[in-house]
């Protein structure tokens, strides 16, 4: 049996409130919209239109700020941190949104078709849960978010740390080099005195030994530079075989580090794994409120028609879920309550440790300092002294060429300590400031610091 025109009609009557549904849009809850902030106002300064902004330029004589610029805005790390925070805020209008309506058809066919019932239903989930659900998948993008600022910080600590270390490289190979010119002229006087017959030829061969052992060392200081090299371009997010990236030639003095005490404050302000545990507490209390919403009940409403009555009758429906089994819904709220628990103790597990970790490395800036005072001031002074001394006396016989070689390889022994503690320091330093109190660089595409969120325990509720 076909329908009539008028049939058709209430037909396209009833499913035409579905054909408008499919253009709706829900209404941002208010963590929704301070997600979405955040999110714009990094995009805008570091993937504007989802495309890198223009790098800085670098050269030779490039200042550091530059360079940990180029490595923060094109390091892949850092990339991948903030397309997932991206992604983790858009789901947020998923969760809070409404399920889809359906529409749903019924017909009764005997010999013939004797009844026409679309219709149409919708899915109601009970009242503040997906104001909760949103809640929760803000707080996992709030997470994300300083995933992201600790991707930052990494990749200037990378860059940073392989600047110190080459610049120190250089130095060591200086000095290495200064050395090996010096047994040259070493060799020379041994030569000198066994052919005034006042030495033996086992003083000239001694000096050959130390200048090819300190030759090989050198070229192997030389192979190891292009490793670092290869970090370096790696942390500013390039092939470490691409050698068009220049190499800095100058160096900068990093600042003395605050107080102790100014550190911790500073990390609890800053130090984005210390917030990021922070969030993720948010993010258990929101799972907490969302659990404790599952013995609310869930609604499901409708209508049908039968378009083939004469009067058109209508269907209207309603059906709501019955949240009758206690033990599983205490089972979510005891598991939430664990989550939430667990992300606490993680939070105070990583205050603990960063605290440790500042501790060693104001040590261990202490230290170098003291160790660059005492070399610089005190011990390469004398060993200068005592080479200069031994040498001279060697030529008139009053030191014999052993005195000579020990002085020449204490001075020498000095020298790299002294570059190695100023590398020490000069990493503590960086470590200080970037992992542990977690200041970004200049022009770094990071959120202003707001007041640190405090994961206090709510009092837990029936």
């Amino acid at each position: 049996m076909r329908l009539t025109t008028h049939q058709w009609r209430l037909l396209a009557a009833t499913l035409l409130p579905a054909a408008l549904l499919a253009g709706c849009a829900g209404t941002p809850i208010a963590t929704e919209r301070e997600s979405r902030a955040s999110l714009e106002s990094v995009r805008s300064a570091y993937r504007p239109r989802d495309a890198k902004p223009e790098l800085p330029a670098l050269s030779t004589e490039s200042p550091l700020a530059d360079y940990l610029r180029y490595a923060i805005l094109n390091n892949p790390r850092v990339e991948a941190a903030y397309y997932s925070w991206a992604a983790s805020v858009e789901r947020i209008t998923p969760a809070r949104s409404l399920p889809d309506p359906r529409l749903t058809f019924e017909a009764d066919i005997t010999d013939m078709l004797d009844a026409v019932m679309p219709g149409l239903m919708l899915d109601l989930p009970g009242p503040g849960k997906l104001r909760a659900a949103g809640d929760v998948a803000a707080a996992e993008a709030r997470v994300g978010y300083f995933g992201f600022e600790s991707q930052v910080l990494q990749a200037a600590y990378a860059t940073k740390s392989a600047y110190i270390r080459l610049h120190f490289l250089s130095d060591t190979i200086r000095v290495q080099r200064e050395a090996l010119a010096l047994l040259g002229d070493v060799e020379s006087q041994a030569q000198q005195q066994v052919g005034a017959g006042r030495g033996t030829i086992q003083d000239v061969l001694r000096a050959q030994i130390e200048r090819d052992q300190l030759t090989n060392q050198i070229a192997n200081l030389e192979d190891s530079r292009s490793v670092l090299e290869a970090e370096f371009r790696a942390a500013i997010g390039h092939s470490p075989a691409d050698v068009s990236v220049p190499i800095p030639g100058t160096f900068e003095v990093g600042a003395a580090p605050p107080a102790a005490d100014e550190v911790l404050a500073l990390a609890a302000e800053h130090n984005p794994v210390l917030r990021q545990m922070e969030a993720d507490v948010r993010r258990g209390e929101a799972m907490l409120d969302l659990a404790r919403t599952s013995r609310v009940p869930d609604f499901t409403v409708g209508i049908e028609a039968d378009v083939k009555a004469n009067p058109i009758m209508w269907r209207p429906t309603a059906s709501i879920t019955l949240p009758i089994w206690r033990d599983k819904i205490e089972a979510e709220i005891a598991a939430a309550q664990a989550d939430k628990r667990s992300a606490e103790a993680r939070l105070s597990s990583e205050q603990i440790s960063i605290a440790a970790e500042l501790a060693s490395m104001l040590y261990t800036y202490r230290e170098s300092g003291r160790n660059v005072a005492l070399f610089s001031m005190t011990l390469l002074p004398k060993a200068q002294q005592s080479l200069d001394a031994s040498r001279s006396g060697y030529l008139t016989g009053r030191s014999t060429f052993l005195d000579v070689i020990d002085a020449q390889r204490r001075l020498l022994e000095f020298e790299l300590s002294a570059i190695e503690a100023r590398t020490q320091r000069e990493l503590a330093i960086a470590s200080i400031s970037l992992l542990i109190s977690g200041s970004a660089p200049d022009g770094a595409p990071v959120l202003p610091v707001s007041a640190p969120e405090r994961a206090e325990p709510k009092e837990a509720r029936p």
